[in-house]
């Protein structure tokens, strides 16, 4: 019989996986973290070793390139902070999505974090590929809420989702890029129901 203490024969190795996870839920913290602090260009691989303790060999092992750490990363964090909702109606899912979408505008630091990223993605060829990656899965959420509401009949089989998802995002998008506006969670519902409004058909508006 085999004297290794880390044989698989008689007692099983335990504990792989769990360090595993550990050290990755520890990288994309470290990463949001200095991105929210410092934005995306001063951040290094180095410097998420340093802050989260995993060696930068297992970083670039796990994660091929800096662009896909930090839109990990953020995907990672904005999936907790802005989750998909099911209130049971369109009007209720739309406000509770957009007021936590809006929350960002009460975080200077976010907030210009958020705006480093799209201007990068405008400069940087290999960095508009994850991005964008990531705005495809916040999209699908809207799309998905919109499909609920077309099964139940909120809103017409007809309508275009794709433009749909554009106007429940458009507000936000502008108001963060450009600053005419603020980001008002107290306006998510006014916002909301401007949405459907739009989204009806006369019938449907008359129900």
């Amino acid at each position: 019989m085999s004297t290794n203490p880390d044989s698989t024969q008689g007692r099983p190795r335990t504990g792989g996986r769990n360090r595993n996870e550990d050290a990755h839920h520890s990288v994309l913290e470290a990463t949001t973290a200095l991105l929210i602090e410092n934005g995306y260009g001063p951040l290094t691989i180095e410097g998420v070793a340093k802050r989260s303790g995993v060696a930068k060999s297992t970083i670039y092992r796990w994660w091929k390139s800096k662009p896909d750490l930090v839109m990990d990363a953020y995907a990672h964090e904005t999936a907790t902070r802005v989750p998909e909702p099911d209130t049971g109606t369109l009007t209720g899912d739309l406000t509770a999505f957009l007021t936590d979408l809006y929350l960002i505008g009460n975080s200077p630091t976010r907030t210009k974090a958020l705006t480093g990223l799209m201007a990068e993605a405008q400069l940087d060829p290999a960095f508009a590929q994850p991005f964008r990656a990531w705005t495809a899965t916040r999209r699908d959420i809207v799309t998905h809420l919109l499909t609920r509401a077309v099964t139940r009949g909120e809103i017409p089989a007809t309508t275009d989702l794709a433009h749909a998802t554009d106007l429940v995002f458009g507000p936000f998008w502008y108001r963060l890029l450009i600053g005419h506006a603020p980001l008002d969670p107290a306006q998510a519902e006014a916002h909301a129901t401007t949405v459907l409004h739009g989204l009806m058909t006369p019938s449907t508006k008359s129900l």
